[in-house]
């Protein structure tokens, strides 16, 4: 008995440390097309702001975007955090751990459809594609690009610690395709993940074109750590102006002559000719 009471206990404690760590806004669920049930926060956007889809890494939840999700609001930037399928409380279908981790077609290449679901989620709150920029954060990032591919009009994608093979979700073949505004973070300590996340902002370089790709760099730490140590406050002025602007020749006014219109060439007269023998004579 004093078993059962005591696992009991430790349920309503874990619930509630979750509920403790859980962003704010409205629960927000929906399904997707294959039958798993995506839970979800929402938090609107204020006027003339953008709405960020917030795509979690693995093993994580909605929950780890606690702190940065504080700053969106503060910004007025909305937000729809989900649990993406086998992890938080998006689990009716089994956890990640019994994943494919090879395949196309696995549950991780699959996690697009829980995009799908939630950008779907959005247009039904009146929040057009074009006001949606998908933030994701290690395997979350992977998705954040291959869902891009589609979705192009997203306004843009920003990817944190992405690598170029994560449990066969390839970022690359969808960011030779994506015309957007990307932002692209990785520490320097890891160079491996630094060498593929810069080989993806090369990558996205030559398809949006200069002024349209941020690469951010840091000393340490990846994926939810990166952000919330070094990144927030970069990758938030990001989002609100995504674009570099365009960067134009400075006017260089020409030098004043401090003499200029006080003297005039003045021919000579025939009197001074006449006194200055020419020198052909």
């Amino acid at each position: 008995m004093k078993k059962i009471v005591w696992a009991g206990a430790l349920c309503v404690l874990a619930v509630s440390v979750f509920a403790q760590e859980d962003i704010k806004g409205r629960p927000a669920g929906f399904q997707t097309q294959d039958g798993w049930s995506i839970a979800a926060v929402y938090q609107p956007a204020e006027p003339e702001q953008k709405t960020v889809l917030l795509l979690h890494d693995i093993s994580k939840s909605r929950a780890d975007f606690a702190s940065f999700s504080e700053k969106l609001v503060e910004k007025g930037l909305g937000y729809l955090a989900l649990d993406l399928r086998g992890h938080g409380q998006s689990t009716n279908k089994g956890g990640y751990a019994s994943f494919a981790k090879e395949g196309v077609d696995n549950d991780y290449n699959k996690m697009t459809r829980d995009v799908n679901a939630a950008m779907d989620y959005l247009k039904g709150k009146g929040v057009p594609e074009e006001e949606v920029i998908f933030v994701g954060v290690g395997m979350g990032a992977n998705v954040a690009a291959k869902a891009a591919s589609l979705w192009p009009s997203v306004a843009a994608i920003a990817l944190l610690t992405p690598v170029t093979n994560f449990r066969d979700i390839l970022p690359i073949p969808s960011l030779r395709l994506y015309k957007g505004d990307v932002f692209i973070a990785a520490a320097a300590d890891d160079k491996k993940t630094f060498l593929e996340a810069s080989v993806m902002r090369n990558v996205a370089f030559l398809s949006s074109g200069e002024g349209h790709v941020t690469f951010a760099t840091a000393y340490d730490k990846k994926a939810h750590e990166l952000l919330d140590k070094w990144t927030s406050a970069e990758l938030l002025q990001w989002l609100q102006i995504p674009q570099k602007p365009e960067l134009k020749p400075d006017v260089v006014e020409p030098e004043q002559d401090p003499y200029q219109g006080a003297y005039e060439d003045v021919l000579p007269s025939a009197t001074e000719e006449a006194l200055v023998p020419s020198v052909l004579e």
